[in-house]
């Protein structure tokens, strides 16, 4: 895909077209290609400025149009929202893999298609759309491209802890976490169970009145202490 065709898909056009280059340059393609004379340079400073731009334009965007919902409701949104899952799922929709540039190696190995992958790039291109244009554009932007995730979004579709602390810590590239049972107390009919949620760089316990529900709770703070840390 030419990076023309992807602007009039992505409905924007850069006034820096280095800025998209860029954002969709892959490491491996760097590491293939690049020479002492002409130093390329990768999209993961893009992807880092990206992260934090769709965060801010998430909250915002939850923020007004949702003026009912509290911190706790928000948070589950935005957690959602702003998921590996959500924006490789995005960036296949509009064939964003298809205007990356990754190496052979890459290629064959299908990573047009890896979610990371595709994540990353999605953010790059929210990055390199802040720098070409101010934040009011890249709001913009977001608002566009994640239209139907915005629309659909709800407390109650986005509260899966556990599925969006391992796609938080996939995204940094670190090992999914762990949860062990830690404490049964009460009788049969009024049981409460404490685990312990550990990932690379922290741990956390949680309780509940099921397995399932501690390690939920116990995923939930985990995710605010790493959004803490960022």
């Amino acid at each position: 895909m030419t990076e023309s065709r992807l602007e009039n898909i992505l409905g924007y056009e850069f006034h820096s077209p280095e800025l998209l280059e860029r954002a969709l340059t892959h490491g491996s393609w760097i590491n293939e290609n690049a020479s002492s004379d002409s130093p390329l340079r990768d999209n993961e400073r893009l992807e880092f400025l990206g992260d934090s731009v769709l965060g801010l334009v998430t909250a915002d965007w939850l923020f007004e149009n949702h003026p009912t919902l509290d911190e706790g409701d928000m948070t589950q949104m935005k957690h959602r929202l702003v998921s590996t899952a959500t924006l490789a799922r995005i960036a296949a929709e509009i064939g964003l893999g298809e205007a990356v540039r990754v190496s052979r190696g890459e290629e064959r190995s299908g990573g047009r298609k890896k979610t990371a992958l595709l994540a990353d790039t999605m953010e790059a291109v929210i990055g390199a759309v802040f720098l070409d244009a101010g934040y009011d554009k890249a709001r913009e932007f977001v608002v566009r491209i994640f239209a139907n995730e915005l629309k659909n979004a709800s407390p109650k579709g986005s509260a899966d802890y556990k599925t969006l602390l391992q796609e938080k810590l996939q995204a940094r590239k670190l090992p999914t976490p762990t949860y062990s049972l830690l404490e049964t107390t009460g009788p049969p009919h009024d049981r409460s169970f404490r685990v312990k949620a550990e990932w690379h760089g922290g741990s956390v316990e949680g309780t509940g009145r099921s397995i399932k529900a501690a390690e939920m709770n116990a995923a939930s703070q985990a995710l605010e202490m790493i959004d803490q840390e960022t």
